[in-house]
């Protein structure tokens, strides 16, 4: 056993990179300034994109767990558990925070009735000692309460495969609640693990960050060259100096300026420099999408640049094959956590010692990660009337709602 001193300790080492990727996600991460060509007075002028943003969404936005099929999951209503717990807000807060910060975690309690309740708890506030094996935790800290202002623990709590251990500022003892469970009622809901990163990694890598804060200089740049753009810069040689200065904004927005000439007839000179032109930072920015893309599963048309000729279904499908694969394994290494929560609170809610292992066949079902449109659909019933000629009854209904999501 770690012991808690200790799963604080790495909470805290770990907090400051999680809490970076949420600023990136919430788009409140202020990029560094080169100071190359940046003027003084706009060095504060701040550029967001929502890049990272789209990128974790993209994922979570098509992960829609639709239940769990025969198996443990009937013999033990799972999903009555999960029903009682708003699975709509539920599932989507635990994989939408899984992608952002690597990992998320469920900490499984019971209410006055002892019915399990489960609360999703963000990577940033929560750690433990993971089993590769199974996926569960072997102990287990996570902080439940923090003050807004200075963000000081207030609340947090130890998992013990016997019992959670709650301690609250001001209170010299800890509450104890002892459980059956057999493992503690915290669970680790991990995207993409292996072996050497057991707690899995972030959808917003390194380089989706990188990619960013290069694509956000771009644009500030862009956006100080649009003041050129819009008033391109003018000049006057050849003024006598005593005469009355010209006004420059008046002479800026002006349609008609009259200079005359002066005693010995002499005129000044009047030009203007040459605009500057926007292409080379749309190509910039054009780059860092495609980058960006190249990097997360997406096209050119998701980041904001849309192709001229708009894209069949077929086609859309065919260039989200990434995706599709990166939303297939997600699926899969979610369904470890969605497992080991029904697990877990069938223990709490029954106050039972079940043993892993009724639960190892339990099967989830998930809708389509692309929803077909009508031409895909009409291709679907031949294909099932064809195969159903080959091996008849092949095809039920889950699983015709599996392959069409109706």
């Amino acid at each position: 056993m770690m012991g808690m001193e200790e799963l604080r300790r790495r909470l805290d080492a770990k907090r400051t990179r999680v809490l970076l990727r949420y600023k990136y996600y919430d788009m409140k991460y202020a990029v560094r300034d080169l100071g190359i060509s940046t003027p003084e007075a706009l060095r504060g002028l701040q550029s967001v994109l929502g890049w990272c943003g789209k990128a974790a969404d993209s994922i979570a936005d098509r992960l829609l767990f639709r239940g769990f099929g025969e198996g443990a999951g009937e013999i033990f209503d799972l999903q009555g558990i999960f029903n009682l717990n708003n699975p709509d807000v539920f599932f989507d807060s635990a994989f939408l925070s899984a992608l952002i910060s690597a990992c998320c975690f469920i900490y499984v309690s019971a209410d006055e009735a002892g019915f399990p309740r489960l609360q999703v708890i963000d990577g940033a506030n929560a750690t433990g000692d993971v089993n590769p094996i199974t996926g569960l935790l072997n102990e287990g800290y996570a902080v439940l309460r923090r003050d807004s202002e200075t963000d000081a623990v207030i609340t947090e709590a130890y998992f013990t495969p016997t019992q959670t251990e709650i301690y609250t500022a001001g209170q010299k003892k800890p509450q104890i609640y002892p459980h059956k469970a057999g493992h503690p009622l915290l669970v680790p809901f991990i995207y993409k693990p292996d072996a050497r990163r057991p707690f899995g990694h972030s959808r917003i890598t390194r380089a989706c960050m990188d990619i960013v804060n290069s694509a956000i200089r771009t644009v500030k740049r862009s956006e100080i060259s649009a003041e050129f753009y819009s008033y391109p810069q003018k000049y006057v040689l050849g003024t006598d100096p005593n005469n009355e200065p010209l006004e420059k904004w008046r002479a800026t927005i002006s349609t008609m300026l009259e200079i005359s000439k002066d005693d010995q007839g002499d005129k000044p000179t009047v030009g203007q420099f040459s605009q500057q032109s926007m292409e080379p930072h749309l190509a910039q920015l054009r780059m860092f999408a495609g980058l960006f893309a190249g990097e997360t599963g997406l096209t050119l048309d998701d980041m904001g640049f849309p192709s001229e000729n708009p894209s069949s279904s077929e086609a859309i499908r065919a260039s989200h094959e990434l995706l599709r694969l990166t939303a297939t394994k997600a699926q899969r290494t979610f369904g470890v956590g969605i497992r080991n929560v029904g697990y877990l609170a069938a223990c709490v809610r029954d106050d039972r010692t079940y043993l892993r292992q009724q639960f190892a066949e339990t099967r989830l079902l998930w809708e389509p990660i692309f929803s077909p449109d009508a031409s895909q659909l009409a291709g679907i019933g031949d294909a099932v009337q064809k195969i159903q000629q080959a091996f008849p009854e092949y095809f039920t209904e889950e699983k015709l709602r599996s392959l069409t999501g109706i």
